[in-house]
């Protein structure tokens, strides 16, 4: 199928008849700054067809701070500005058409946020948009999520997009989002054990509420960790995870130490730690909807944001899930 597109956009280049747009998507995390640049084939009368260009990410985790002191450290301040810096220098490179710069939970709970936007727009002159968790969900519900996945056809989902600071869910059934919930459940909180037992159980109520009726139900995960899960068991596109092979895999990183983990796994240093509370949110999950199988898209925030720049660029709606 990537051939024959590949193939319709040659032949289009070649005849002069197709445009090539570029943006730009920022995603400001509680565990990592990143930054995605993105190419988008415009052809008349097919859809268009968005290939990433390149994804930088640096480890800057406003989590650490955010979610225990309540507030954003001068070091991490000074970090964030720096990667911004750098990432402006890429949007000038590439010659992107628009970007769009969004900041999640660590940034939105953190007391001097709006001190850190008005710093950042007066250095940099970048507009920052703190989004709460429905914004969040309904940015990453823009990506085509079926487009890559096999055997889909009229099956329920439950959307679980896992990040530093919260986790979004949404409840699909037939291809149609009905329901989204956003907890904060988020893997940096979790080291900071800064969960309390009382979302636990709010997420298990909800789930369980929600899906008792459905005969079967699967898990459409995102985000960076399971991304990296699947790369660890050479998950194939389209095809997916089973939860035995999730559980294996999370005693074996449960057995290791800090270090081990990172050399055996090639982890690098701030996805080791975070890795396994990911797991362990996604096992829960599971559980508390009886879902055996995880289809793994490798779409997220950064992805949302570039279609939504396309929507607004061209004044048209692109089709969602």
């Amino acid at each position: 199928a990537h051939n024959g597109r590949y193939m319709i956009i040659l032949k289009a280049i070649w005849n002069n008849k197709m445009k090539i747009e570029k943006y730009a998507a920022i995603d400001i995390g509680s565990n990592a700054i990143r930054i995605l640049i993105s190419n988008v084939f415009i052809l008349k009368q097919k859809p268009p067809l968005f290939l990433k260009s390149s994804i930088v990410r640096v480890p800057v985790r406003l989590g650490e701070d955010s979610f225990t002191s309540g507030e954003i450290s001068k070091k991490s301040i000074k970090m964030m500005i720096r990667a911004l810096k750098a990432f402006r220098l890429l949007i000038k490179i590439h010659q992107v058409k628009d970007y769009m710069i969004c900041a999640t939970s660590a940034l939105r709970e953190s007391s001097n946020s709006s001190s850190i936007v008005k710093l950042i727009k007066k250095k940099l002159n970048f507009n920052i948009q703190i989004i709460d968790g429905r914004k969040e969900a309904e940015l990453i519900s823009n990506n085509r999520i079926f487009e890559n996945l096999n055997s889909i056809n009229l099956k329920n989902f439950l959307f679980v997009d896992v990040g530093g600071g919260s986790v979004e869910f949404s409840l699909i059934i037939k291809s149609k989002k009905v329901l989204s919930k956003s907890f904060k459940i988020g893997t940096v909180r979790y080291l900071n054990k800064s969960i309390k037992k009382r979302i636990w159980n709010e997420i298990e109520k909800w789930i369980k509420s929600n899906t008792k009726s459905l005969s079967k139900i699967y898990i459409l995960g995102s985000g960076g960790n399971i991304n990296k899960v699947s790369k660890i068991l050479n998950i194939k596109e389209g095809n997916p995870l089973t939860l035995l092979k999730l559980k294996i895999l999370f005693n074996s990183l449960s057995s290791l130490n800090y270090q081990d983990r990172m050399y055996r796994y090639g982890l690098n240093p701030d996805r080791a730690d975070v890795i396994l509370p990911a797991i362990e949110i996604f096992l829960k999950v599971a559980f508390w909807s009886g879902a055996n199988k995880i289809f793994i898209p490798k779409i997220g925030l950064s992805d949302g944001i570039i279609k939504e720049l396309f929507e607004k660029n061209h004044n048209q709606k692109l089709q969602k899930l």
